[in-house]
């Protein structure tokens, strides 16, 4: 027990000398030493204080052969400290005052790298997701040789998944609301936006669903101009996917219209399939 006591009070007395002496060197003016402190720091991983010497320095040293070195490693600090919104603009402040250094591409990939990190989820603000996409190409197109293309591309399917998660979310929160036309809109853009989406099937069959439910509950004046999209959607979807898990619900439907017009005394209008612009 008192070895324990006398391990925590050596302990605290080699913290708060070490302490004394950081706060002397961060109010002292000996630039050189706080330099090397820096970089011993840093080294050491001990990134709070080193970010401390290095926000001092950026000042005083901007104009002299150090900047580069000041400038890299503090990028740095901020990563590995988690902090990937100041570590983007610090990468980024990096390649625009060095472009032609061998460190610039690295930088402009890792100004790209923390804001994927800093992506938030879906359902979220994804300002940063656009950001991320942005410097993704923006890299690709200024380093088209570059090792990190393959993970710049496997980074921008992710983050493009993320956009089109949400987007997907949207249309279905429409369409739970009973808000058919701006369900159909939303799903329509979600194929736009995204033609290679796994998704297709069942967005289609969806917008086919919200057509069917719109012009059924639609009153009857209206029922024939608004069913007559049924059969269009239906034919949209069953000429992509005429052994699709929906086929049947989707055949119910089409002849549930149909049943719906023959009542009204009108057949359904034939007209040319027009695969995914449906209006």
């Amino acid at each position: 027990m008192k070895k324990g006591f006398l391990f925590f009070c050596l302990s605290l007395i080699i913290f708060l000398s070490i302490s004394c002496k950081f706060s002397k060197l961060l109010k002292s003016d000996d630039t050189e030493k706080k330099y090397t402190t820096a970089l011993q720091l840093y080294n050491e991983k001990d990134y709070s204080h080193a970010l401390q010497l290095f926000d001092q320095l950026m000042g005083v040293m901007r104009a002299t052969d150090k900047a580069q070195k000041i400038y890299y490693d503090q990028a740095y600090c901020y990563y590995y400290s988690k902090d990937y919104t100041m570590a983007a603009y610090y990468f980024k402040r990096f390649s625009a005052n060095f472009p032609n250094t061998h460190e610039a591409e690295e930088c402009t990939f890792m100004s790209a790298y923390c804001n994927c990190l800093n992506s938030p989820e879906y359902s979220l603000d994804q300002t940063t997701t656009h950001d991320a996409i942005k410097e993704l190409q923006a890299f690709i197109n200024s380093y088209p040789e570059s090792k990190r293309l393959p993970e710049c591309n496997d980074l921008i399917d992710k983050m493009r998944a993320k956009l089109e998660t949400k987007d997907f979310k949207i249309a279905m929160l429409y369409y739970r609301m009973d808000d058919y036309i701006a369900a159909v809109t939303s799903f329509n853009n979600v194929l736009k936006d995204y033609p290679e989406t796994q998704k297709k099937e069942e967005i289609m069959f969806l917008i086919l669903k919200c057509y069917y439910k719109y012009g059924i509950q639609s009153i009857d004046p209206k029922k024939p101009e608004r069913l007559q999209k049924v059969f269009n959607a239906y034919n949209d979807f069953a000429t992509l996917y005429p052994s699709s898990q929906y086929i049947a619900e989707a055949k119910s439907m089409k002849e549930k219209s149909q049943k719906e017009l023959d009542l009204l005394g009108l057949k359904a209008q034939k007209k040319p399939t027009i695969i995914n612009k449906i209006q």
